[in-house]
């Protein structure tokens, strides 16, 4: 029996996703997390990861901000914040 197959992301230069986002991007609160991994399942980019059981991470290097993993948790445990430009990350 097969479970869901994910593919990773690729690693080649122009697979670099994530510059394409658009003002915003997930924050995983990792507060109510079931471990349910619904975020990972729907990931277009597959740029989710579980560290732990309840404990998910994302790659900004290939995260393009869709929003599906925040709105398909069950938990409102990702929520989606404002991107901030290189000016003002400090």
């Amino acid at each position: 029996m097969f479970g869901p197959l994910i593919v990773k992301p690729l690693k080649s230069k122009g697979a670099k996703t994530g510059s394409w986002r658009i003002q915003v991007k997930p924050k995983f609160l990792n507060k109510n997390c079931i471990g349910c991994k619904i975020c990972i399942l729907n990931c277009p980019e597959g740029c989710i990861q579980a560290k732990e059981k309840n404990v998910m991470t994302v790659d900004y290097i290939y995260c393009k901000g869709c929003g599906l993993c925040a709105v398909m948790c069950p938990k409102a445990d990702v929520i989606m914040v404002e991107e901030k430009s290189e000016g003002e990350k400090k």
